[in-house]
């Protein structure tokens, strides 16, 4: 089949969990002998290659198609997923999948050039503290495209299958994310940041992240806080982790590939703060890379975490410090979670079972 990806900022991986997801599954696709295009925003330097020379247009066997985008919150994702379908009609693709619900618009553009298309949804996105009541109108408008014009509508988590269900009267796909952990040597990030133990902290950084919560929690712990992410366009959040940072507080900005892994094989716990969203890529990459995860009280982070991760609240009672505080001081506890993260993992969150679910899915279309 010939399949194309929009609605990422595109691949190679380099901002957030849709990345990943379009690297993922596109890279397997090509192994299973597929065409896979991804389309990608020409803005700023995940486009770009690392000495500055000329776009790199093939990725892994993936073709990296380069469409421009208006850089700013509220416009970048809607006017590059507008310009990708464009390009779309143009080309022969057998189906597409859209990523994100702020892009459902271009959904009716799709279906009039007879285009198969279907659409991951992820969480509920209109609930993030970041949007304003705009932001939350186009999210709301974008579900109700979903069901619309879709031919299937894909969901990462039961959870949001049942948010359609109720209020849709839809029943979607439920696929979520995976989670594989090469065979490989740790890279030399723990040197580099100059770490042995500790604790880390994955996520973009906006308000529904808790990252200023969490900092805050773990500012008295007697190890690091490792915070991988960035906030392009959460500045004040960014200025006021920066400002109140402990000293046992560590901001690499983000990272990727071996880096990210050698610190998700080798922290002594992983928290995942995040209160919207369904299967969130980095908790599922904690738990099968053996990591000891506690991760923040929501139907979400349950379904996916069931009994081999631990559970904290941040409001209106914060419980996060006294949990980290708990599991740091008993070592059987976290080696006990380590083996069920792992193995749930390996059961439930394989890319290879994902992109074998998507196979069937594109080949129904």
């Amino acid at each position: 089949m010939k399949i194309a990806i929009l609605g990422t900022r595109g691949v190679p991986p380099s901002y957030g969990g849709f990345e990943t997801f379009a690297g993922e599954l596109s890279t397997r696709l090509v192994a299973r002998g597929h065409e896979v295009a991804v389309y990608c925003r020409n803005v700023g330097r995940a486009s770009a290659r690392p000495d500055g020379l000329k776009p790199v247009l093939r990725w892994h066997g993936v073709e990296r198609i380069l469409i421009p985008a208006i850089p700013h919150k509220y416009f970048e994702t809607v006017s590059h997923a507008f310009l990708s379908a464009l390009d779309a009609l143009r080309r022969d693709f057998d189906a597409v999948l859209v990523c994100n619900a702020a892009n459902a618009f271009v959904l009716p553009l799709l279906r009039a050039a007879r285009i198969p298309c279907a659409i991951n949804v992820d969480g509920i996105e209109r609930k993030r503290r970041k949007w304003n009541a705009l932001g939350r109108a186009v999210y709301a408008i974008g579900e109700t495209f979903s069901v619309a014009f879709a031919d299937r509508v894909i969901a990462d988590a039961e959870v949001i299958a049942a948010y359609y269900r109720e209020h849709y009267a839809f029943e979607p796909v439920v696929i979520p994310y995976g989670s594989e952990f090469p065979v490989e040597e740790d890279s030399d990030v723990l040197e580099r940041l100059g770490v042995r133990d500790y604790i880390l902290y994955v996520s973009r950084f906006e308000p529904e992240n808790n990252p200023l919560e969490v900092l805050e929690a773990a500012r008295d712990l007697p190890v690091p806080l490792v915070m991988v992410g960035k906030g392009l366009y959460a500045k004040a959040l960014v200025e006021a982790l920066h400002a109140r940072k402990a000293p046992n507080v560590i901001l690499p900005g983000a990272l990727y590939g071996r880096d990210y892994r050698t610190l998700q094989r080798n922290a002594l716990l992983y928290i995942q703060a995040t209160e919207v969203g369904g299967t969130h890529p980095a908790l599922i990459e904690a738990m099968g890379s053996g990591g000891a995860v506690v991760a923040l009280d929501t139907p979400e982070n349950r379904e996916v975490g069931g009994d081999a991760v631990g559970y904290f609240r941040l409001r209106p009672e914060e419980t996060l410090s006294g949990t980290l505080r708990e599991w740091l001081a008993d070592a059987s506890l976290r080696e006990k979670m380590r083996a069920r993260a792992r193995q749930r993992a390996s059961d439930l969150y394989s890319w290879e079972r994902v992109t074998g679910d998507y196979e069937r899915l594109f080949a129904s279309l």
